[in-house]
């Protein structure tokens, strides 16, 4: 494995809470590593799994899905549908033989920059050790 390898982890952000946290982090000037490729998307109830798997299958190396707190959804109950899906994704990562630590699922508040950069932080490291996909192909996005 390289030793300088940085992953490149899809990160699917809720735009009223995990993308707002991630826009905090950057004008509180809070650093975390650069491996990140946020898309905002209006609920994390609305990232289609299919998204998830292309991500892998065009190379990414992790994805990451981030929403409200459960109980604080902008459409009350989306991130209840995104903990479903989450559940049923990784199952199906399992059956399929591949590794499903590389999909993460993380509930970050607008005011949470901190804790923003610390999950991109310590998922960052995680998928260092594992090192770059497996599945990966020769053109990523």
């Amino acid at each position: 494995m390289e030793e300088d390898f940085m992953p490149r982890i899809i990160g699917f952000l809720c735009k009223w809470c995990t993308y707002a946290g991630a826009d905090l982090a950057g004008v509180s000037r809070i650093q975390y590593p650069p491996s990140i490729l946020p898309i905002r998307v209006m609920c994390s109830s609305r990232v289609d799994p299919l998204f998830v798997i292309s991500s892998f299958l065009r190379g990414a190396d992790a994805v990451l899905v981030a929403g409200c707190h459960p109980g604080d959804c902008h459409y009350q109950r989306g991130n209840y549908y995104t903990r479903r899906r989450y559940a049923v994704l990784r199952k199906i990562f399992e059956e399929l033989g591949l590794e499903a630590d590389r999909l993460r699922l993380s509930w970050i508040s607008a005011s949470e920059g901190r804790r923003f950069a610390d999950v991109i932080t310590d998922y960052t490291e995680r998928i260092k050790k594992k090192g770059p996909n497996p599945v990966k192909k020769e053109v990523f996005l």
